[in-house]
């Protein structure tokens, strides 16, 4: 984990404009020494300028304490440094101040404008101080030396603090962009990490509401259709035995078809998509497998067997009138189980709420769309629940839609003027 700039401020322990207990310390050792430099070099310059030694300590001093704040103003010990180099004193603080100055966010030109004067000043006070020891007769060097001396002088105490704290002023930057890029890094790491665990989120909801739908649609009819066989046989059970008998086996071979279809659904959600036993379970790999190998496999059901659809709705007592417009011809698998299912969820609410209404299937082949409707008349007692009082989850029309919409295609339903209800789909062909 990295530390962003929030964790730096709270770690700021110093006093003033220090960061660190650590830095003052050390600005305060670097200016008692400047400090001592500058009042042990002001004494000799007292006596050659003829002003009082204690004015010279005094201002040397004064001129070496203002070492201790090159953080906060390094121009201004720059400037102070420069001002004192004819004086001879403030050697450390010369050095110390171009480096701070060189490691600041201050703008080149200034830099490269006050490391110029020291180095002129610099140059300029040796050159007088050497010319003037060798004509007192303190250095019989040739007249080379002079120059020499003054260059060398002014760049070994201007070059090696500007480059050094260029040096360091570039790797502060450098560490201070690569930690920003880290902290920036991480929270769009974190970000996506978010947003992962949302959209696995939804996906596991998108695919529980999936599953959910396939189990409705695969259970829903078919025990509608039982419950309303069974109503039929309690009520001719004893007046028509041969009627009860074929209720009898309608409701058998029902019950079958919806363990059939239930255990080929639950087989496939307990495989886990082809993955053994002791894998782990996966709501994707559920899904996945509930939707895709239904369609690729040809498992689902189809507009062919539409007809048969209409005829066991009509074999538990409505009367249903199924019209077909249009050449029939072969849609995608997903486009004929919609349709498919539209249609058997539509005649599975009126076996619920409309028993005993006459009701009408149509189904339209268009060039480019497949269409079909289902409306039912009132039933003929107004009012009156069916006698085999079918539950209702107010699922059944929400997952028409969700299967419609998902194909791009238009759902409407709603009850009609006459007091009936219709239920109307349109899909796209391709």
């Amino acid at each position: 984990m990295t530390t962003t700039g929030e964790e730096h401020a709270s770690a700021r322990g110093g006093p003033w404009w220090w960061g660190r207990r650590r830095s003052a310390v050390f600005d305060w050792s670097l200016a008692v020494v400047s400090a001592a430099e500058c009042a042990a070099e002001g004494y000799p310059f007292a006596r050659d300028a003829g002003v009082p030694v204690a004015a010279g300590v005094v201002f040397g001093l004064l001129a070496g304490s203002v070492l201790l704040v090159r953080r906060k103003w390094p121009i201004a010990v720059v400037l102070v440094a420069i001002a004192v180099t004819p004086a001879q004193m403030g050697f450390l603080m010369g050095i110390v101040g171009l480096y701070t100055l060189a490691a600041s966010e201050l703008p080149r030109r200034i830099i490269a404008s006050l490391a110029g004067m020291q180095l002129v000043g610099t140059l300029i006070v040796t050159f007088v101080r050497v010319g003037q020891s060798m004509d007192q007769g303190r250095l019989t060097i040739g007249d080379w030396f002079i120059p020499f001396a003054a260059i060398t002088t002014s760049l070994g105490l201007t070059a090696p603090p500007l480059l050094l704290g260029l040096y360091v002023g570039a790797r502060r930057r450098l560490m201070e962009s690569l930690r920003e890029r880290a902290d920036s890094l991480e929270r769009e790491l974190q970000l996506l990490a978010e947003r992962a665990e949302e959209r696995a989120e939804w996906a596991r909801g998108e695919e529980r509401t999936r599953i959910a739908r396939e189990m409705h649609d695969v259970v829903a009819h078919r025990v509608s259709l039982m419950v309303v066989h069974a109503a039929a046989l309690q009520a001719v059970a004893r007046k028509d035995p041969e009627k009860a008998v074929r209720n009898a086996a309608l409701v058998g071979d029902m019950g079958r078809q919806a363990l059939t279809e239930l255990r080929e659904m639950l087989g496939v959600l307990r495989s886990g998509d082809g993955r053994g036993r002791g894998a782990e379970p996966s709501m994707s790999s559920a899904a996945v497998a509930a939707v895709s190998r239904v369609a690729e496999e040809g498992e689902g059901p189809c507009l062919s067997e539409l007809d048969e659809l209409v005829g066991q709705s009509a074999a538990a007592g409505m009367v249903v009138d199924l019209s077909v417009e249009g050449v029939v011809r072969g849609y995608a698998r997903e486009v004929e189980q919609t349709a498919y299912r539209v249609v058997q969820e539509a005649l599975t609410n009126v076996h619920k709420h409309a028993a005993g209404a006459k009701t009408y299937v149509r189904l339209a082949h268009r060039v480019a769309e497949i269409a079909m409707q289902v409306e039912n008349e009132p039933p003929p007692e107004v009012g009156a629940a069916s006698s085999a009082r079918l539950p209702s989850g107010g699922n059944g029309l929400v997952g028409m839609r969700e299967r419609v919409v998902a194909l791009g295609g238009v759902f409407v339903s709603g009850p009609t003027e006459a007091g009936g209800f219709r239920v109307s789909a349109v899909i796209p062909a391709v």
